[in-house]
């Protein structure tokens, strides 16, 4: 794990939960304060990018993007000097693709880019991956499987990862948002601030709950949202004005923002 941020954390946590044995998983972290934290609470030592690089199987980028270019630096000398034909790289990071990982790793690395989420830490993610040009079924294979311990995981083509972000990756924020505003409505109209808490968080999780159990044309958001809806009733009368106000439109346009911000975090003239 090279970034033991919350993501490389809650993905050292789910496989340490897994099963996967301690000595198994290494992690570096440029910041020592946060490697002491992580050492303490997962009982792996930090370790350096070179050592790293020459020991591990499955390497995982979980750094910002504005800091890739050090660590990558850093890794490819690190790789140059170990033979490890079956080795892969997993990038974490948001809006890069594989071909700027492919140009500055040793010709030929395997590269697979994910597109995880914050619900990582429960042990929720929803997680996307898509290969570089050198990665195998059988090292997709094992990337998913290791992901399959924090979450879901899906396949698509890399073309398709700026919306990934845009929907998923982005989407648990999404959902804090509707959350902070259905919140501060309750308080508005009455509610104290943990009633209104505990019925918002509730709401959520039994709403999450039936989207994902129910069968079926029965599982469509429309659907379940029409049984909630009597004529001429308060959830109607909610709707009508959620439409009235754009909030459709304000949803997706907001997708599309954040579509266009991954691919702007991906363009060459970034790391240029």
């Amino acid at each position: 794990m090279l970034g033991a941020g919350k993501m490389g954390e809650a993905l050292l946590a789910g496989l340490l939960k897994a099963g996967h044995a301690s000595d198994a998983l290494y992690f570096t972290e440029r910041y020592d304060t946060r490697a002491s934290e992580v050492s303490e609470r997962l009982g792996l030592r930090r370790r350096a990018v070179a050592e790293v690089a020459a020991l591990a199987d499955v390497l995982v980028v979980a750094v910002k993007p504005q800091d890739i270019e050090p660590l990558l630096a850093d890794l490819s000398e690190g790789m140059a000097g170990s033979a490890r034909p079956d080795r892969v790289v997993v990038s974490l990071c948001a809006g890069l693709p594989t071909a700027l990982f492919e140009a500055r790793l040793p010709e030929g690395t395997a590269v697979i880019r994910v597109m995880p989420n914050t619900p990582m830490v429960v042990g929720e993610a929803m997680s996307v991956m898509s290969p570089g040009r050198a990665a195998t079924e059988a090292q997709l294979a094992e990337v998913e499987r290791l992901l399959g311990a924090v979450g879901r995981v899906l396949r698509v083509p890399e073309a398709q990862q700026d919306a990934v972000t845009a929907v998923s990756g982005t989407g648990p924020a999404y959902f804090f948002y509707l959350t902070e505003v259905l919140i501060e409505a309750g308080v508005l109209v009455g509610l104290s601030r943990p009633v209104a808490t505990e019925l918002v968080v509730q709401s959520a999780l039994g709403a999450a709950r039936m989207l994902r159990e129910s069968d079926g044309p029965d599982a469509h958001p429309v659907v379940l949202r029409e049984a909630v809806t009597s004529p001429a009733g308060t959830t109607a009368a909610a709707v009508r004005e959620l439409d009235a106000r754009g909030a459709r439109a304000a949803i997706s346009a907001a997708v599309e923002a954040a579509r266009d911000r991954s691919v702007e975090l991906g363009r060459d003239d970034h790391f240029k």
